[in-house]
């Protein structure tokens, strides 16, 4: 069973499913074909999961003062399309067919700016600790019923388009275990898993 969206690219209410619209998004520029697929990987506190923190930075609700180490995160505004839990839950911020600022300075195919042509989804989680089977089975969940609607012909991680700069989903996300999944052949993910 897969996921619904609606027409303006919300996920329908289903169980494990959560809405929360996000002010971080805009609308893609005139004529733009969602074609990329970007996995990221996201935890606030670093290596810590299960709180609201992540849901606060997306909403610019974050409560800077809970930890140290979210003064580094004043004044930053982002968002992703999706939020896959450690249990397998999916929050979804933006609409699939508005651009969500997730990618940042990117660049795919000689293509710069991604968020203007990619859906991107955050696991939590870090680069180094496995993903969760929950998470793999509603990432597949979510990126069939994504690809039945926007022609995706290719799947990177944040570390592909912003090499240097980010290294997530990092080298604990399984590449082939994703594509096995989700039916994406092995040209249509990174180079090297």
């Amino acid at each position: 069973m897969s996921f619904r969206l609606d027409r303006h690219g919300w996920l329908r209410p289903a169980t494990n499913v959560r809405l929360l619209p996000s002010p971080n998004c805009d609308a893609r520029p005139a004529g733009t074909t969602v074609s990329l697929l970007v996995i990221h990987n996201i935890s606030l506190p670093p290596n810590e999961f299960g709180g609201p923190h992540v849901a606060g930075l997306f909403l610019n609700r974050l409560d800077y003062d809970a930890h140290p180490w979210f003064a580094r995160l004043k004044g930053l505004r982002v968002s992703a399309h999706f939020f896959i839990r450690r249990n397998g839950e999916v929050v979804q911020f933006v609409a699939a067919d508005k651009r969500a600022w997730h990618a940042g300075v990117s660049r795919f195919e000689r293509r710069e700016r991604c968020n203007d042509f990619s859906i991107g989804i955050e696991l939590e989680g870090t680069d180094t600790l496995p993903y969760t089977d929950a998470q793999y089975t509603s990432l597949a969940k979510l990126t069939r019923t994504l690809r039945a609607r926007y022609p995706l012909r290719a799947v990177r991680g944040h570390e592909h388009i912003a090499p240097g700069r980010k290294t997530d989903p990092g080298p604990a996300f399984q590449w082939t275990r994703f594509g096995r999944l989700t039916g994406f052949l092995r040209r249509q993910l990174p180079g090297q898993y």
